[in-house]
């Protein structure tokens, strides 16, 4: 009698998020208090680092800073593109309003979104084995 053995090695775990809204509102800094008091202490710097996770320019934000004008244009793209990768409802206008009178509020509410939906891969009980 021939047995056969089978082992089947763990695979990758991904937790994917799918809803059609924001996963946190506009002024839910509560949610991620040391992440906003870096936005709201060196905004600049807060921006060009979360343009840089979401994989645009990191100097892309600061266009903003020294182009000013009525809409903040950068906040306002950026916002409009993660709405369109993530599949979040919403409208040009919510974006130009919210960038135009709210604009910390919306790279905070943008800086957790991508914590929230990019979760990383976990491998599993991995090892590496060496032969002598």
């Amino acid at each position: 009698m021939t047995s056969k053995m089978v082992v089947t090695q763990p695979g990758p775990i991904m937790v994917h998020q799918e809803s059609s809204e924001w996963g946190s509102g506009i002024c839910d800094c509560c949610h991620d208090i040391p992440m906003c008091c870096f936005a709201f202490w060196c905004f600049p710097c807060f921006t060009c680092i979360k343009a840089r996770d979401y994989g645009e320019c990191l100097c892309l934000p600061l266009v903003d800073f020294f182009l000013r004008g009525c809409v903040p244009a950068i906040t306002m793209s950026m916002r409009a593109s993660m709405r369109q990768r993530y599949g979040i409802r919403g409208t040009m206008f919510d974006d130009c309003v919210c960038a135009t009178f709210c604009q910390p509020c919306v790279w905070c509410q943008m800086a957790r979104e991508m914590n929230e939906r990019e979760i990383p891969i976990v491998l599993v009980n991995t090892f590496r084995k060496t032969y002598t």
